[in-house]
């Protein structure tokens, strides 16, 4: 029932007696599961891909691509904001945030990308968040987050709070760091100046508030520009930046807060005034916008419950253009990865199709 498909609500329970298999036959399962996987060792150097694109099929390849700018929204499927729209795979009577409400989202996919059959690699935002910059959730994340979220105890401190919930290696930005490539969050992972991991210390947004539904969108948008401008003036525009636009979580229908219709037309139009301003700065013939939802967990799709809307900006994107292809969280990171020389995070990215068929050789610099 797609109304009824809030995604930690879908989870069953269950329990199996297995055998304890012997060596020679956990050997030929091992086998046999790397066998079924898209997995391999090779993906982690060559990704699967065409030549001529602006994005690199191996780390160390050059992209004409610079500057990559990753959008993080929250939890939104599909259906809610892009349903209505004919050219996709949308179903109407799920459309809540059509296009009167996210008229700037809209006109994105329509002038860029439409991507319908995009999934969040995530459940909920406390793995979501760790998917979205690590293309990873640990075990402990994954296995704490549904006690927390159900009242039975454990903390919802996964962005970066506990040092127990971090990847081995780290988080796209500790990759950054060790691969010499600057970087820059705004809210993601931490709050104004404050940093919840010691490779964000020094690297954040001063002016840029992290999760709290009492902020609006305008006033985060308002600080990337500030910041931004700031940094054109003196040739210092990162090469990877992470934006934290994140009211089409909305608060429901909680007293004193705004309405949810509200809070996702303030999101959008944060969006739309980001896009707008970087598209008409000196860096934008050499940039790329990635914006995605941590999770779609706030919302029911009439094809699973992880799809939600992702829209992919810039010259070097394809203009009006429809893509069914099935992509993930993991393929955008990949995706970013590639253009930015760095290796991937886990076997989750480096098995994902990176977003080859997205993007062109010719770039359209339109604002």
């Amino acid at each position: 029932n797609s109304r009824l498909q809030y995604i930690a609500g879908l989870f069953k329970g269950s329990l199996s007696f297995i055998d304890a298999p012997k060596p020679e036959a956990l050997k030929a399962y091992t086998k046999q599961v790397y066998a079924n996987t898209p997995f391999t060792s090779k993906k982690t150097l060559l990704a699967d891909g065409v030549a001529g694109n602006p994005i690199p099929r191996k780390a160390g390849e050059k992209s004409p691509i610079k500057h990559v700018f990753y959008i993080i929204k929250e939890n939104r499927t599909y259906d809610q904001v892009l349903g209505d729209m004919p050219e996709g795979n949308g179903d109407t009577s799920l459309c809540i945030f059509g296009k009167k409400v996210t008229p700037n989202q809209h006109a994105l996919a329509k002038d860029f990308v439409l991507l319908d059959n995009f999934y969040v690699d995530a459940e909920v935002s406390a793995d979501g968040h760790n998917w979205s910059m690590a293309a990873y959730a640990t075990d402990i994340v994954e296995k704490t987050w549904p006690t927390s979220y159900g009242n039975r105890g454990g903390s919802t401190s996964f962005e970066g709070g506990r040092v127990v919930t971090y990847p081995k290696d780290g988080f796209i930005w500790d990759y950054c760091k060790r691969a010499g490539i600057t970087y820059r969050s705004y809210g993601e992972f931490g709050e104004f100046d404050k940093a919840h991991l010691k490779s964000l210390k020094g690297h954040m947004g001063p002016h840029s508030p992290g999760f709290d539904m009492d902020v609006t969108d305008q006033v985060r948008a308002d600080a990337w520009e500030h910041d931004f401008d700031s940094l054109m003036a003196i040739h210092a525009v990162p090469q990877f930046n992470t934006l934290r636009i994140s009211n089409d979580h909305t608060s429901g229908q909680k007293k004193g807060k705004i309405s949810p219709i509200a809070a996702v037309a303030d999101n959008d139009l944060a969006v739309g005034r980001i896009i707008a301003h970087l598209s008409e700065s000196p860096i934008w013939k050499e940039s790329v916008v990635f914006i995605l939802e941590d999770d779609a967990q706030n919302g029911p799709d009439h094809v699973d419950a992880h799809r939600s809307p992702a829209f992919i900006v810039g010259p070097y994107v394809k203009r009006n253009a429809v893509v069914h292809t099935m992509y993930t969280t993991s393929g955008f990171l990949r995706t970013m990865e590639l253009i930015l020389g760095l290796p991937p995070m886990s076997q989750y990215d480096a098995a994902a199709m990176p977003l080859y068929e997205c993007f062109t050789s010719k770039a359209d610099v339109t604002p």
